[in-house]
């Protein structure tokens, strides 16, 4: 059977929430951020207005402004966001068989077995239109044979467009665009494409498999299947999970609250990291306290949408100094995050300066390749003491 793979994408997410909610933006370079009235601030989306000036995500709004002076500079809104691409979900949640919500904008649905009784491509346009009915959101989106090429086919007819490449055209369809049109291709892996000739998806396709092997291992692989429209990725069952929790019980009981403070701010950096690696964003923190007699308490905060591990070891940090009242020795001391939902990493700068942001992708990255524990920040170090580890994602 003939697999149906549909990507559907709200284009420029926050700019059109901004837009729906304040018509009088229709038209106007708008750029959302962090710290807007700041130089130190990050640019987390733009419209297509101020892209033309030269601006992108991940930008320094100093730079924004010096390329776009005329632009709508605006603070980003996790709550309005999250609260729109519920909508969304609860949209496609109603009408779809089986879908994955790939980031707070970003869903792939399984098409495979409705084209004998409904066509793929007018259940996808219908779908579509619910869609822009119910949210007045613009979406776009490309219906292929799996999810790669069908998240390219997006990309396509991007903005407000639908595209379907049939299985049988992907390979002609990819030809033409640029390598780092691929999914997983960076721009360290851009530049390296580049430096060997490769500049299109059809010269990657012409490269034999074993030279990409020997040149990029099990990347080599991946980028030689892409490239002939290849992918076996599955498209997995949405299910939102409820909350992220670390909890360490102390080899020996301890009523230092410095040691007591860094042990739960080293947790928070790491379920931070697990919230940027899942694409994940927090609106709820808590702190549990257990004492030596067994006696428990916790104590929660409602925040805004977050995943940036300094500010959520803060609110960590003062939970706990709202709880710690007893002078009785702790037992076991443990955070959670709750209130997940969806969210692009990028979604997390609002309130993050440029060098915060490239310092947190620097910690990430030593994270990534060495371990969650592998660097924390130096108020975080971890009680060596500590004789349990317990790490949940409750479902």
């Amino acid at each position: 059977m003939d697999t149906h793979i549909l990507h559907l994408d709200l284009d420029t997410f926050f700019v059109s929430v901004e837009r729906l909610l304040q018509p009088a933006l229709k038209g106007l370079p708008v750029i959302i951020g962090g710290e807007v009235t700041s130089s130190r601030g990050v640019v987390s989306a733009c419209s297509y207005e101020a892209r033309a000036f030269g601006v992108h995500s991940a930008m320094p709004i100093v730079m924004a402004r010096r390329l776009c002076p005329q632009g709508i500079y605006l603070r980003g809104s996790h709550d309005k966001y999250g609260y729109y691409s519920e909508l969304v979900t609860e949209v496609i949640a109603d009408h779809s068989p089986l879908f994955e919500k790939a980031s707070v904008d970003e869903f792939y649905i399984d098409l495979t077995g409705m084209d004998r009784f409904h066509g793929c491509f007018r259940w996808s346009h219908e779908l579509r239109q619910r869609i822009i009915k119910e949210s007045g959101l613009p979406v776009s989106f490309g219906l292929s044979g799996n999810k790669t090429v069908a998240k390219i086919a997006t990309d396509a007819c991007k903005p407000d467009g639908e595209l379907h490449v049939p299985a049988a055209e992907a390979r002609a369809f990819l030809s033409p665009r640029p390598v780092e049109h691929l999914p997983g291709v960076g721009p360290e892996t851009r530049r390296t494409l580049n430096d060997l000739g490769i500049y299109s998806i059809g010269q990657l396709q012409n490269i034999p498999l074993q030279h990409l092997l020997r040149g990029f291992g099990a990347t080599g692989r991946a980028l030689w299947q892409k490239s002939q429209g290849l992918d076996n990725s599955p498209v997995v069952p949405y299910r939102e999970e409820k909350s992220i929790s670390h909890e360490t019980t102390f080899g020996e009981d301890s009523i230092d609250q410095v040691m007591l403070e860094s042990t739960l701010a080293n947790m928070a950096a790491q379920l931070a990291f697990e919230l940027r690696r899942m694409r994940k964003l927090t609106a709820c923190v808590t702190v549990k306290l257990r004492y030596s007699d067994f006696d428990t308490h916790t104590r929660q905060q409602h925040i805004p949408y977050s995943a940036n591990e300094q500010e959520l070891t803060v609110y960590v940090r003062n939970l706990f100094r709202a709880l710690f009242s007893r002078r009785v020795r702790v037992r076991l001391v443990g955070v959670r995050f709750s209130r997940l939902v969806s969210g692009n990493p990028q979604a997390a700068l609002f309130t993050d300066t440029h060098e915060s942001v490239h310092l947190m992708q620097a910690m990430d990255a030593v994270r990534t390749r060495f371990g969650k524990a592998a660097i924390c920040w130096g108020n975080a170090f971890v009680n060596r003491e500590a004789k349990k580890d317990i790490s949940e994602i409750v479902g």
